[in-house]
């Protein structure tokens, strides 16, 4: 291949990666228009919003409640006047950094004990109102059900971010922590995606080797998707509602897939 094809091809992939960047990013902001203009879909993201905000709460209150006996774990409290205004600064960092934490281990609690119902109800809702009705290979029982999303969610969300977040610490005590930051950053945001287009293939039973080559397939759509995640504040109200974008964007954009029929998760 000689430089000029060579350099059209670079050209041509740069393309794509830009327009499916801009592509996640419009199918993001398409599935929270969709949801306000929704009724079923409106409640069901605020009461994905409120349980997240709640549990949040509840967790950031008890750090800040003993905020100073962590300290003390970490650092006593020292008698010197002219040390303990550095032992204040540092408590109060320390909780800062707590609270952030705390706000993960929430959205992931939340997400394991009251959201994969959620989400899956709000793509339910999606596909029928675009489709007519919800393809399913079989009939499964509700705690089935419930326990074959908590199951998903360990590969797709769970350990995909915990892994994220400790990149991210990792960061912050070395050298390279700007790029360990933008690489951990990424990764939570192109899982987070993922977590929400995956709601469809998996409720059709595709095996998770086909779901984990769609996620490779498509990773600039779904960074592009996640990207409004990385806004605090705004990317709660988005994260409450991306089942639906995401959901419209498997329906319309992939090719259909043959799924299993019979049998339960």
């Amino acid at each position: 291949m000689d430089r000029g094809n060579a350099s059209r091809l670079d050209f041509t992939r740069q393309g794509r990666v830009q327009m499916d960047l801009l592509l996640g990013l419009r199918y993001n902001l398409r599935g929270l228009a969709m949801a306000v203009k929704t009724p079923k879909l409106l409640i069901l993201g605020l009461l994905r919003f409120v349980v997240f905000v709640f549990i949040t709460i509840l967790g950031a209150s008890l750090i800040l409640l003993y905020h100073t006996e962590i300290m003390d774990l970490i650092w006593t409290r020292p008698e010197s006047n002219w040390v303990v205004w550095l032992w204040h600064v540092i408590s109060w960092l320390v909780s800062m950094l707590l609270v952030a934490v705390s706000a993960v281990l929430s959205y992931l609690v939340s997400q394991v004990l009251f959201s994969v119902i959620i989400m899956d109800q709000m793509s339910r809702i999606t596909e029928k109102s675009i489709r007519g009705t919800v393809v399913e290979p079989a009939k499964v029982a509700p705690l089935n059900l419930f326990f074959y999303l908590v199951r998903q969610e360990i590969p797709r969300a769970v350990v995909p971010i915990l892994l994220a977040m400790l990149l991210i610490l990792v960061g912050w005590l070395s050298p390279l922590g700007p790029v360990l930051t933008l690489v951990g950053s990424a990764i939570a945001i192109v899982f987070l995606s993922w977590d929400n287009t995956d709601i469809v293939p998996a409720r059709r039973f595709i095996p998770f080797g086909k779901r984990f080559r769609f996620l490779r397939q498509n990773l600039s759509f779904h960074l592009g998707f996640g990207l409004p995640f990385l806004i605090p504040g705004l990317n709660i109200v988005l994260l409450a509602f991306a089942p639906v974008g995401a959901t419209l964007y498997y329906l319309e954009r992939q090719v259909p897939t043959a799924t299993r029929t019979g049998g339960n998760p």
